[in-house]
């Protein structure tokens, strides 16, 4: 089939494949639904372009099925026995209609039993590929509708039907675009924040409690994603104890919490700990602790890694920061180790890292320490790899602020530290 010579009226401008559900927009332009819902619904504004004609295109304008070229595709598909004939002969889904979204909408604003095939049906129109779908879901209201919902659940305690409205605001909740949009939740962002706090602390005994605290870290990452500055300083010490204390049954293997809402969890802290108020109570709930030891003992790809060692050294920033890392056993020796062993990412915040105690809290235990974890010898490495100049300027500022107290131990050469202070 490779010198089979598709017509080119078959292929779709955008994707450049054989169009399965073909639709004609106002300039007269033949698209696949899906790949011109995706080009309409991506452009921020009220209008967006046609990629062929250049013309503007309204971002609701209607897509007039071209049955008759969906015929001949088919045909043709057949005649020439083309691997995407099960595809292009599959009848394409009506597309959504506002009308059905209100209705829905209308139905979950009734509190009655059937709001949990609602949130279902909610759920399911989230969770299709369709960019379309997810911004008529949020120019109805649907997000308004959900997270009611989410705050009624929380008012009366009721987990019935949480999992589905956290799923699917999480996944809506980046197509909130406009001023307008944001407004509209922005006077219930507190309480929205205090009702997925509630979440995430449910028990074990909740069913699917996992799941549940999952979606909420998604969708909790979206909003923090969203929020100005005034917002993150208001967020309240229980959050983020909420949050570590997810982190911690993580590392401790007590819940089956995904990898995903492990990087979600790290996200929010990370976007969060920028603020001086927030640093304190993530240190005061022991966030520094918990992060080395999910770094030790949670099976972690490196880009968990890379965002402990990011959170790692804004918290570290501070003197209660800097205690609490050297407070652990494992501490300086987790940093250390990780040199050179995951990304250029974690070298630079590690070399940092150590850059900061040792201008800031070297004692002569901690000195002594990072001779027996071999911390020295690591910095002298790093100064003869590949990592970027940054990085080797701090390596040596290290070596240069205590060549004087190194010099005399047997764990390190003289000569070598001589060479690169």
């Amino acid at each position: 089939m490779e010198n089979v010579e598709i017509p080119e009226y078959f292929i779709c401008p955008i994707s450049l494949q054989i169009m399965k559900d073909p639709v004609t927009i106002v300039t007269g332009i033949t698209y696949d639904r899906d790949s011109i819902e995706r080009w309409l619904s991506k452009n921020p504004n009220s209008n967006a372009i046609c990629p062929v004609t250049k013309l503007h295109v309204s971002r609701d304008s209607n897509l007039t099925p071209n049955h008759t070229l969906r015929r001949l595709i088919q045909s043709w598909c057949v005649s020439n026995g083309f691997n995407v004939v099960d595809r292009v002969l599959s009848t394409p889904k009506p597309p959504l209609s506002k009308l059905y979204l209100l209705n829905l909408v209308l139905d979950l604003s009734i509190p009655r039993t059937e709001n949990i095939k609602t949130l279902e049906k909610l759920e399911m129109l989230a969770k299709e590929n369709n960019e379309r779908n997810k911004t008529y879901m949020v120019e109805v209201g649907v997000h308004e509708a959900l997270v009611n919902f989410l705050i009624q659940c929380y008012m009366k305690c009721d987990t019935n039907g949480l999992e589905k409205a956290l799923s699917t605001l999480s996944l809506i909740w980046d197509y909130l675009s406009s001023c307008h949009e944001n407004n509209k939740v922005e006077n219930r962002e507190e309480i929205l924040v205090d009702s997925i706090t509630w979440a995430l602390g449910l028990d074990r005994d909740t069913q699917n409690h996992a799941t549940i605290k999952n979606h909420a870290m998604s969708l909790l990452r979206s909003i923090i994603g969203k929020a100005n500055s005034s917002t993150l300083d208001r967020l309240k010490p229980q959050l983020f104890e909420k949050i570590i204390r997810v982190l911690r049954e993580s590392g401790s293997n007590a819940t089956t919490i995904a990898q995903k809402g492990v990087d979600n969890a790290l996200h929010v802290i990370l976007n969060t700990s920028h603020s001086g108020k927030n640093r304190n109570i993530m240190i005061q709930s022991m966030a520094i602790f918990e992060l080395i030891e999910l770094e030790l003992n949670f099976s972690s790809n490196k880009k968990t890694k890379e965002l402990i060692f990011e959170i790692l050294l804004n918290l570290c920033s501070c003197a209660d920061g800097r205690a609490q890392l050297l407070s652990h056993a494992a501490g300086i020796a987790m940093i250390t180790k990780r040199i050179l062993k995951v990304s250029p990412i974690v070298d630079e915040k590690a070399i940092m890292i150590l850059c900061l105690i040792t201008k800031y809290s070297a004692t002569s235990g901690v000195l002594q320490e990072m001779l027996k974890v071999k911390s020295v010898s690591k910095i002298c490495t790093v100064i003869q790899a590949n990592c970027a100049s940054h990085v080797k300027d701090k390596a040596r500022e290290i070596l240069r602020n205590h060549f004087d107290v190194w010099k005399n131990s047997p764990c390190v050469e003289v000569a070598t530290l001589t060479r690169y202070a």
